[in-house]
């Protein structure tokens, strides 16, 4: 199966399989890489696809990214993957397989993701707007910022609000995001 068979196999069995409030982001922009899928529930969880032709060149620098920024990590596999993935990702993440015979696909989960243990809050603040940022400010009854870039604004948070907080926050505007303004 080529990634865009994964995808949309793993994306249509994500919806029939939530029941609570949950988004999926596509493409993510991630530091310097790119995550395939992220599921926001109370938390983000970030899939990383490897078609059948797809290597694991680019997998280090993307386990990197994915560790920091997401609570989460699976390896979403093809049948050409399965026999090795386990070899290429920490113990922490999860491997999830897909495949596909002349009338089904068939998902199965390998091994269960643990929580990344280098998972950085204020790099998740990253992925926030500047509009999504304020918003919290403003949840939290904090001064505004005005002049002061992201970063500032993103460590002033960190530092001013409890993390379980700033957590269900950061999930909130992603979930509220227009995702079709970008």
């Amino acid at each position: 199966m080529n990634d865009y068979e994964i995808r949309e196999a793993f994306c249509n069995n994500i919806v029939d399989t939530y029941s609570d409030k949950f988004r999926i982001i596509d493409e993510l922009v991630i530091g310097k890489a790119r995550a395939d899928i992220v599921i926001v529930t109370d938390y983000l969880t970030g899939y990383e696809i490897k078609g059948d032709t797809d290597s694991y060149v680019r997998l280090p620098g993307q386990i990197k990214e994915y560790d920091s920024y997401f609570q989460q990590n699976y390896l979403v596999v093809g049948e050409n993957h399965i026999k090795s993935s386990e070899k290429h990702i920490p113990p922490y993440w999860g491997i999830i397989y897909i495949s596909k015979s002349v009338n089904s696909v068939q998902i199965e989960t390998i091994r269960e993701s643990k929580p990344s243990p280098k998972f950085n809050q204020k790099k998740q603040l990253r992925l926030l707007w500047r509009k999504e940022l304020a918003n919290i400010l403003k949840c939290n009854q904090l001064q505004k910022c005005h002049g002061k870039n992201k970063a500032y604004i993103a460590k002033y948070l960190f530092e001013n609000v409890q993390l379980n907080i700033l957590q269900k926050q950061i999930c909130e505007e992603l979930f509220e995001r227009d995702w079709t303004l970008l």
